[in-house]
């Protein structure tokens, strides 16, 4: 699918940053994504290999999304700090000009009302169990949660509370658009119908993916 059959979907300013990255043509999953109704209300939960384009699906809606809806909010979950500052600095340098993009992943007894200044809003479940419990007013207004890794919801110390904040959030959020991504989960079609959502399945990558065996320095592959 090529970048310019989506113009009758997303917002031209979206379409102008995405070309200025260089993108022309889409990804086999991301094909797949839109064809089974991401720019719809419905859920998504995209399980594809690493490097396969999970992240700009995520970002085909958040961002088109907030530039459509003025005064909404997109909320990304990622499970480590580093994976969240990763992904602030890399929206920021692609759609800082165009939204208003923060990180939240420090003191867990802060109450987070700066964020309320701001469209796209990344941290941890951690951080965002916290700040749901200081009553934050904006979360009202997210339209969009992306979850990273969800397969961690099967963590036996982290996935209860990533799996209370999504059951919260689909609680007082009605029409709340949540999107799960990740590359390593077993039981994809029994967590599609938890989230009540479309399955993405995919196995294409950039790269081949090829088994082998390291002895004394040398790697003997597979065939």
């Amino acid at each position: 699918m090529k970048l310019n059959e989506l113009k009758k979907n997303i917002d031209n300013r979206f379409y102008e940053a995405l070309q200025s990255q260089g993108i022309d043509e889409l990804r086999p999953a991301q094909e797949k994504a839109i064809k089974q109704g991401l720019f719809d209300k419905k859920n998504m939960l995209v399980c594809t290999p690493t490097a396969s384009g999970k992240t700009l699906i995520a970002e085909l809606i958040m961002i088109n999304e907030l530039l459509k809806d003025p005064g909404s909010k997109a909320v990304y979950l990622a499970p480590l700090k580093a994976l969240v500052n990763e992904k602030y600095n890399d929206f920021l340098n692609k759609y800082g000009h165009l939204i208003k993009i923060a990180k939240s992943t420090g003191d867990f007894d802060s109450s987070g009302n700066f964020l309320s200044e701001f469209d796209l809003i990344l941290t941890t479940p951690e951080k965002l169990d916290s700040l749901i419990r200081h009553r934050i007013s904006w979360i009202r207004k997210a339209s969009v949660l992306v979850v990273d890794e969800i397969h961690l919801l099967n963590d036996v110390e982290r996935g209860p509370v990533l799996e209370i904040i999504i059951t919260l959030l689909r609680t007082i959020l009605k029409n709340i658009k949540i999107i799960g991504l990740s590359a390593t989960i077993g039981n994809a079609q029994e967590l599609a119908e938890w989230l009540n959502a479309e399955l993405v399945i995919d196995d294409w990558r950039p790269v081949k993916l090829r088994q082998g065996v390291l002895y004394d320095d040398e790697i003997e592959f597979f065939d």
